[in-house]
């Protein structure tokens, strides 16, 4: 493992408490840490293993206040968090295989669709608690968790803002779905952090301070969620998401 050099390290660590501070709350955090490892110089394989390893740091931080303040809904947690597992594996075996960038134009039209139909709907979300979970929407939730875990082993932009969206549309409330979201994104991050290892894909010296820099933003952006609330999370919701399209129309226009 190389060493690096303190400025090195404190960058690493700073970008990786912004981009967890987000990715903890609505997602998205990857389009700050993705980046900061590509302007360090690795390769792109190894920035998205590096990357995971990081990001499996500060989800679990983040998992964790949100466990404690029990916004996370462990009973349907413990059917979910299996199959975003089970789905980001098959998604990084195939990512190894075909390159995901097919996708792209499609994720700018899912994604648009989210931010337009979030902005429109003014008090959407603003329950703190699910008041029913339907048996049909229960079956479209299971099935739509694993989809986005394998999405997220495979390609992986707006993961986390896809959850939240789809935790939304179930019934939960921003707080319990930016939760719930949290709780699942977590699966599928552990899965592809254990595959990347074993691939040799991780670059532990870049990994680690960006994971501890990680930590501390996941456990701050989710105590601020959980203070603030609705009020909150709804708009930095609908920003994020607003990023998330601009940056992958540049990609595709790239």
């Amino acid at each position: 493992m190389e060493t690096l050099d303190f400025a090195t390290m404190t960058a690493m660590a700073g970008m990786g408490f912004v981009a967890a501070f987000i990715d903890s709350v609505v997602g998205g955090g990857g389009l700050i840490s993705v980046p900061t490892l590509m302007w360090a110089g690795l390769p792109m394989l190894n920035v998205l293993g590096t990357n995971k390893i990081a990001s499996t740091m500060g989800a679990i931080a983040g998992f964790l206040t949100y466990l404690r303040s029990g916004t996370i809904d462990k009973k349907i947690m413990r059917v979910m968090f299996p199959l975003s597992f089970v789905g980001s594996i098959i998604g990084v075996l195939i990512v190894r295989q075909i390159p995901p960038d097919f996708l792209r134009p499609l994720v700018v039209v899912m994604l648009i669709v989210i931010a337009i139909y979030s902005t429109l709907k003014k008090n959407w979300g603003t329950d703190k608690k699910v008041v029913h979970v339907s048996h049909g929407k229960y079956l479209f939730a299971l099935v739509a968790i694993f989809v986005l875990g394998f999405y997220d082993g495979f390609f992986g932009p707006g993961t986390g803002s896809f959850m939240l969206f789809l935790f939304l549309m179930t019934g939960y409330g921003f707080l319990g779905a930016a939760a719930n979201a949290r709780a699942a994104n977590l699966a599928s991050n552990i899965a592809a952090a254990i595959l990347f290892t074993g691939f040799g894909l991780v670059n532990f010296s870049y990994a680690i301070p960006m994971g501890l820099g990680m930590i501390a933003g996941a456990a701050c952006g989710a105590k601020m969620a959980i203070s603030k609330g609705a009020a909150y999370v709804r708009p930095l919701f609908i920003a994020m998401t607003t990023i998330l399209i601009g940056k992958q129309i540049l990609e595709l226009f790239k």
